[in-house]
């Protein structure tokens, strides 16, 4: 199993085929041009049919072995956005069937470099825009696995906050340390002017931050990927400006 992953890739492979179908259930109860709080602007309608068209972007990576200049962005005629969803789903299952996810892929992250980056990055990306869709609907979210959700803020906290941030050149105002710890796991995020940086740990080390991030497992990881509010993790110290950093600098690195 790559390093890069808590848990197993076939696991996360169920976990996908699971979200799709949680997405499409959700997106049928509710009309298409409901407006998701989550996601400022879209619809549900563009909700869907952004994650169809993620897919493409990811089958275009395996494929050329590079970063794709152009994909299938929107439905083919007559498709409905159902149907794009769950061909692209399709389509990426049969890519992921047929290499072993340690095998050798181009990603956008040189620490994971294989086919089980792009079936991780799928799973996840589907998790938060089912959440997204299920809001938009007034529905509270459909469970979320404690396994799949401390996978989930693994990815968040190592790819996003830990390397697309410096990617990105965005750094914090001011020097802190952030301790993320649910379900046994740990996490130390390091934000300030001279560095943005993150790693795992053991719980002790990382409650030894200057504030401690801490909850539900499912409910950490929506807090990271901003949905939820302050009041869905527990903070231990006196540091909430370090807090609210960490959050502010999430939503830069996953806008």
């Amino acid at each position: 199993m790559s390093a890069q992953v808590t848990i197993d890739h076939g696991r996360i492979a169920r976990a996908f085929g699971d979200e799709v179908e949680l997405l499409i259930d959700a997106a049928r109860c509710v009309p298409p041009e409901t407006s998701v709080p989550t996601c400022p602007g879209w619809t549900v309608g563009d909700t869907v049919r952004h994650v169809g068209s993620v897919y493409r972007v990811a089958q275009a990576w395996l494929i050329d072995g590079q970063r794709p200049g152009d994909w299938q962005r929107e439905p083919a005629p007559g498709q409905s956005r159902e149907s794009y969803v769950r061909q692209g789903h399709a389509d990426l299952t049969e890519i992921f069937e047929f290499h072993d996810p340690e095998e050798c892929a181009a990603t956008w992250w040189p620490r994971d470099r294989t086919y089980g980056f792009w079936q991780r990055r799928m799973a996840h990306d589907t998790v938060i825009h089912r959440v997204d869709v299920e809001a938009a609907g007034g529905a509270e979210p459909s469970d979320i696995a404690d396994d799949v959700a401390l996978d989930g803020i693994d990815e968040a906290l190592m790819l996003w906050f830990g390397h697309r941030l410096p990617r990105l050149g965005l750094r914090g105002t001011r020097a802190g340390t952030v301790g993320v710890c649910t379900g046994g796991c740990g996490w130390i995020t390091i934000a300030g002017p001279d560095e943005t940086a993150v790693r795992r740990c053991g719980n002790a080390e990382a409650r030894a931050a200057d504030v401690v991030v801490s909850g539900d497992p499912a409910e950490v990881y929506l807090w990271l990927w901003g949905r939820r509010g302050p009041s869905a993790v527990d903070v231990d110290g006196a540091d909430d400006d370090a807090v609210g950093q960490l959050w502010a600098l999430m939503r830069l690195a996953t806008r």
